[in-house]
């Protein structure tokens, strides 16, 4: 062998074997990034899943996944980071769609008139019917008003909406009313007569009975993470958060709607075109329309439409004021003849919203809040309406997954208010994915 070829040998094998990144360093790290993401997902789930029964599931998921983990690594079994980023994903996801499933079940029994709890409603006559009105607010909670203990007095109670609930008894009398009635729900409307000491005697009748016993106190519209039982002096005291409406939530809150709505943007570019082209050839005028509105602390801003009205429609507005079909400050009309033929489908699915996507950019509106007012509406408010402007309004909210336009403007205020003194980001998540539905549906719209 040569000299220079006896040297290139000898220094080949006195160099180290390069390091670099073996397939298997890469693949673990991309395991891991699945892992994370796994549980990022299912993190999710579990704070915006909406209703407690899928939060509860969701983090009942990761708390078995977590276990399994634990077990895995104290045994020293051999499972597989896939297998268990699998579990966790693949099985919540599968519960949740059987919960969903099962919850879509009950809703259209509900509707038919089935799967109903029968419930007696007791105390004052006031606070009662407030509680009757509220329980059948939802048909689908299932909670269905069967009768009245009402001390000092008789007949029936009459509804808002009309209904009447048959008087059965008194605060004293319960038992023989839930005989008379079958009942298998006590619903108790916190009120004068009703003392901690009648609470108590109620609970010991039913004790063995299978009826449910709910206590409804003075205190509505506030969520659960806002209100925490306290103990003091051997009472159970309500104790209520305040609001939080500024500081590190709304930060956050802002960057959600920012990058959502720039997302949306960036995917919905197409249709947003497409919309604007549709708007043009059917009738004359621009595609966008613009109007002032009323935002965060009364400050004013432009919002954009699509626009779904004539040119002239402001100018004819006053000509169809005896045509209102709504109460309140609201101005709706089902048919309103000033709507052209492709606004009607715009608004059906709420496509005209869509512009307001920029303002969610611009800092003017949030993706989820109160519906933007205009200035005359917020000029006869009365009340406490006026805490409706307390947050950035919303292209969406509770007004609109709740019923939309066929909303009375005392339910419109009152699930804004809601929304404003209760505001969390699963609130807004839950909202968002609701809204779709009642989009889809295109119910209340118009």
């Amino acid at each position: 062998m040569r000299t220079d070829e006896v040297d290139r040998a000898a220094s080949t094998e006195a160099a180290p074997i390069a390091s670099g990144d073996s397939w298997l360093e890469r693949y673990s790290r991309r395991l891991i990034a699945v892992d994370g993401a796994a549980l990022l997902i299912a993190g999710l789930l579990a704070v915006a899943a909406g209703p407690e029964e899928y939060r509860r599931v969701a983090n009942a998921s990761i708390r078995v996944t977590a276990m399994v983990a634990l077990v895995a690594y104290g045994f020293q079994l051999e499972l597989s980071r896939g297998f268990v980023a699998v579990l966790l994903v693949l099985g919540t996801v599968l519960l949740l769609a059987g919960r969903w499933a099962a919850r879509i079940y009950i809703r259209r029994g509900r509707r038919a008139g089935r799967f109903m709890h029968r419930v007696l409603v007791v105390g004052a006559p006031r606070p009662v019917t407030e509680l009757a009105a509220g329980l059948c607010r939802d048909p689908q909670a299932g909670m269905e008003i069967v009768g009245a203990c009402v001390s000092g007095r008789s007949g029936a109670l009459r509804l808002a909406d009309g209904r009447s609930i048959p008087v059965v008894g008194t605060v004293g009398s319960v038992a023989q009313a839930l005989r008379q009635v079958q009942a298998d729900t006590v619903a108790v409307a916190a009120g004068p007569g009703i003392t901690g000491e009648a609470l108590r005697r109620l609970s010991y009748e039913l004790e063995g009975t299978d009826i449910d016993l709910l206590v409804a106190p003075t205190l509505t519209n506030v969520s659960g993470t806002r209100v925490h039982i306290r103990p003091m002096a051997g009472l159970p005291l309500l104790h209520l958060d305040e609001p939080e409406l500024r500081g590190a939530r709304q930060v956050v809150k802002f960057s959600f709607d920012w990058l959502l709505a720039f997302g949306l943007v960036v995917v919905l570019l197409p249709l947003l075109l497409g919309v604007a082209v549709v708007v043009r050839a059917t009738s004359p005028g621009p595609a966008l329309f613009t109007q002032e509105r009323v935002g965060r602390r009364g400050e004013l801003f432009r919002v954009y439409k699509f626009r779904s009205m004539y040119m002239d429609a402001e100018q004819r507005l006053a000509d169809l004021a005896h045509l209102n079909e709504h109460d309140g400050v609201l101005f709706k009309v089902r048919n309103d003849p000033r709507i052209t033929r492709a606004g009607r489908f715009l608004r059906k699915y709420s496509l005209d919203e869509l512009p307001q996507l920029f303002n969610v950019l611009k800092g003017d509106m949030s993706l989820v809040g109160p519906r933007p007012p205009l200035a005359t509406e917020v000029a006869r408010y009365e009340g406490h309406a006026h805490r409706r402007l307390l947050v950035r309004p919303g292209i969406t909210g509770l007004w609109q997954v709740s019923g939309r336009s066929d909303l009375s403007w005392d339910d419109t205020v009152r699930l804004d208010l809601q929304y404003v003194e209760n505001w969390s980001l699963a609130l807004d998540i839950s909202i968002l994915l609701r809204t779709a539905s009642a989009v889809l549906a295109g119910k209340g719209a118009y």
